[in-house]
């Protein structure tokens, strides 16, 4: 019996009741005059099974307390981890040059971890950025330090500074660093600056998600972001202070907000302490960043794209190209792999690729697990630095080519080739004169249709697209006709594109509805 027969003879059985026998007889087959007819009918007649639901989970919460706890005692535990950061979080005051010269000054304000009875302490990139001179606060004490930048990481938003002249007699509180790794959504914390230069200021919230990226909060072609989101009140005036769980250990360095207005809104972004950490290390010892490179591009994994690979469920990162002669290759990567973990961590989005790889120096080898042709393989890759000779080159094509001449030499725009895929709204032209002298060869992306496969997923107007699939394309007709190809198979389409810097992107368009 289907959900729709059951409701109306529910709803018949219903009426019934309400008006009696005319229904009931209405309903009854065609029994005869005689009541032993029409017990006979009744007794033959299919009776109705009800299927019983069950409406939410048997047995108790699934994270129900062994005791409900007393809201005093809570507030004594962040009192005192309040009681024990405060002295090591710090305000941070620097100088820059301001606009129209003659000597003036403006000041920028933000805030400062101690790491070290040394004199070390961390901030954010962007609050030094453009330092001048440096003053550190203390305003448990109401001392000051002058202080110098040790280094600075664009990619991650963190920077080390050191205090000058320190007093002996005078030693630093140090902050207790703890494992960001070990954090959990719902998770109570405490962020702690100088929102609006006012010092010490503590504010409390959740953790609301992890791994969080995308926010193009840092600006650095190589941007590793996968910050740790709270609702705790974060302000200008923040950055470069501490995130503290309730046990007081720093899991986190404050660094940006969410916000329609620029000032709180429920959305604060902090690095992660074990990535600021390494950080930090590596700026205290040599003054720079030692990374390792795996040398490939990643990008999400969708539905489509597991199914197509035959795995049973939605994981890892799709490799959309591989460095020749790089780390990934000598591996074994293939362009197409699923990576699935490094170093036995999961990796799920492509910001936990970069942020699990941040971890490693240059010369480390990983362990590598990826899918490829039905399986799970294991891969051990050995890092490499930028001047590593299969890397040099791809590194050198990042850098922003010469701008395009203006118009004279560019072919007319009438000698052009034009040509649509309309399945996924964008319109091609071949390339002028002046644009194959850049990119060689692909089709230019004119437009972009509004609310179209290509928008949905990125794809800006005014790039080059060179690869459909991982087979190049030379024209704009050729570019049609492989997005025709895929999407008579409704299946998604992975672009390699050049923008008009000449940076690589890779552009994965789900599949469009096809009406055969």
């Amino acid at each position: 019996m289907t959900f729709r027969r059951l409701l109306l003879g529910l709803a018949a059985l219903a009426v019934g009741v309400l008006v009696g026998l005319p229904l009931i007889r209405l309903v009854q087959p065609d029994a005869g005059p005689t009541a032993g007819g029409a017990d006979a009918a009744r007794e033959a007649a299919p009776r109705a099974v009800v299927e019983t639901v069950q409406i939410g989970a048997d047995g108790p919460p699934p994270a129900a307390p062994t005791q409900v706890p007393d809201l005093v005692d809570i507030s004594q535990q962040t009192t005192a981890v309040a009681r024990a950061v405060e002295p090591t979080v710090v305000y941070v005051e620097v100088s820059t040059p301001a606009p129209g010269g003659a000597g003036r000054v403006a000041t920028e304000a933000g805030s400062g971890v101690i790491l070290s009875p040394s004199g070390y302490v961390l901030t954010n990139a962007h609050v030094v950025a453009r330092a001048g001179d440096v003053v550190v606060y203390f305003p448990t004490d109401k001392r000051e330090y002058e202080a110098e930048v040790v280094g600075a990481d664009p990619t991650t938003d963190v920077a080390v500074l050191r205090l000058l002249e320190l007093n002996p007699d005078a030693p630093l509180s140090v902050a207790s660093l703890g494992d960001s790794d070990a954090l959990e959504v719902g998770e109570w914390v405490l962020a702690v600056g100088s929102p609006f230069r006012l010092t010490n200021t503590f504010t409390s919230g959740i953790v609301s998600a992890l791994g969080r990226g995308g926010l193009y909060a840092i600006e650095s072609e190589f941007a590793i972001e996968d910050f740790i989101q709270t609702d705790a009140a974060i302000n200008q005036g923040n950055s470069g202070g501490a995130l503290v769980n309730l046990r007081g250990e720093v899991v986190g360095v404050v660094t940006a907000i969410a916000s329609e207005s620029g000032y709180y809104e429920g959305y604060g972004f902090a690095v992660p302490m074990n990535l600021a950490r390494r950080v930090a290390e590596d700026l205290i010892q040599y003054g720079e960043v030692r990374r390792g490179y795996l040398g490939v591009e990643v990008l999400p994994m969708y539905a489509a794209d597991a199914r197509e690979r035959g795995m049973t469920e939605v994981a890892g990162v799709l490799v959309g190209g591989v460095v020749r002669g790089g780390p990934a290759e000598r591996a074994g990567v293939r362009s197409g792999d699923v990576l699935l973990e490094i170093e036995g961590r999961h990796v799920d989005e492509p910001n936990q690729f970069q942020s699990r790889l941040a971890m490693a120096r240059p010369e480390e080898a990983v362990s590598l697990a990826v899918w490829r042709d039905g399986g799970r393989h294991e891969l051990r890759a050995v890092l490499a630095d930028p001047g590593d000779p299969g890397l040099e080159t791809w590194f050198a094509g990042r850098t922003p080519a010469v701008a395009l001449p203006s118009a004279p030499e560019a072919a007319p725009p009438e000698a052009l080739q034009r040509t649509e895929a309309p399945n996924w709204g964008v319109q091609f032209r071949d390339l002028t004169r002046a644009e194959r002298r850049q990119f060689e060869s692909g089709a230019f992306v004119e437009s972009v249709a509004p609310g179209s496969a290509a928008e949905l997923d990125g794809l800006p107007r005014g790039t080059v697209v060179v690869e459909v699939e991982d087979r190049p394309v030379a024209t704009a007709e050729e570019a049609r006709a492989a997005l025709a190809r895929q999407a008579r198979r409704d299946r998604p389409a992975l672009l390699r594109v050049r923008r008009p810097d000449g940076q690589t992107a890779f552009y994965d368009l789900a599949s469009p509805f096809v009406d055969e």
